[in-house]
């Protein structure tokens, strides 16, 4: 791979040029810099953009993943995207959508020579030399609905690829593509793979709901795994089992109960 081709930033001619899907992707944006894909994205939608409009940035000077944090968007590194979609399914069926985009990442880079595993509820962590999970990817999809119809869905994806320098509060939870690889990576190659890969899997859980979204996250699963679930109340320590087919994680405590998550975060135990 010519050195000029993996710094070239995924401007629409060249993820035209990579892209296979039927409908995913085909309408694309492509931005130097933005406050968020996503916001870009709802705001597309609102107008009345179609399903499978893809909004890709440079950087980002107000990405966000969960809870409110912000994401660390640096020029020139990573991918940063946002996809629409018009889902059928009702919009209590909608939050498991999140794993399902976590599998396509993980179909789109597994192949690269690297251990992808997910992070209930929304992470993709890489297996290093040491044994040790961290971050690659994180994703946030937000939902508009209007009465019990869902108006749209906005998937925010965040990958970690050619940055080697993170922040601080980063350096010891966060990891690339080009830092567990030793090598570059065309960020416009990886953005149609993981295109490629969203789309199959996204008519699946059109088809079969949020059974097709744990089937995807089951694939790629991180478990189980002992780990505290935080809340907002007290967190609850135990064994992270699997995911029922609405998404919720099954943990089991140290007295043998098993509670059904249905929102928090993974803390390490």
């Amino acid at each position: 791979m010519e050195p000029d081709v993996v710094v070239a930033p995924p401007t629409a001619e060249r993820v035209a040029a990579a892209l296979t899907t039927g409908w995913l992707g085909r309408a694309y944006e492509w931005h130097d810099q933005c406050p968020s894909t996503s916001d870009l994205a709802a705001a597309r939608a609102r107008a009345g953009a179609p399903a499978g409009l893809v909004i890709a940035a440079d950087a980002q000077t107000a990405g966000r993943g969960r809870l409110g944090r912000s994401w660390h968007s640096p020029a020139g590194e990573s991918l940063y995207f946002s996809i629409l979609l018009r889902p059928a399914r009702p919009a209590n069926e909608i939050p498991p959508l999140t794993l399902v985009a976590g599998a396509a990442v993980a179909d789109a880079v597994a192949p690269l020579g690297v251990a992808p595993r997910l992070k209930w509820p929304n992470d993709l962590q890489l297996v290093g030399r040491d044994g040790a999970r961290r971050k690659l990817c994180g994703i946030l999809t937000e939902m508009a609905t209007s009465g019990a119809r869902v108006e749209h869905v906005v998937v925010g994806i965040g990958i970690n690829v050619n940055g080697v320098d993170f922040p601080p509060e980063l350096v010891d939870r966060a990891t690339s593509l080009r830092a567990a690889l030793g090598r570059p990576i065309d960020r416009a190659a990886l953005l149609a793979a993981v295109l490629a890969a969203f789309e199959p899997r996204y008519a699946a859980f059109e088809q079969r709901g949020p059974a097709a979204a744990a089937a995807a996250f089951d694939a790629y699963a991180a478990l189980p795994d002992r780990c505290r679930v935080s809340n907002g109340g007290a967190p609850l320590e135990g064994v992270a089992l699997g995911v029922d087919d609405d998404g919720a994680l099954r943990l089991r405590d140290d007295d043998g109960r098993i509670h059904r998550i249905i929102s928090g975060e993974l803390l390490p135990s």
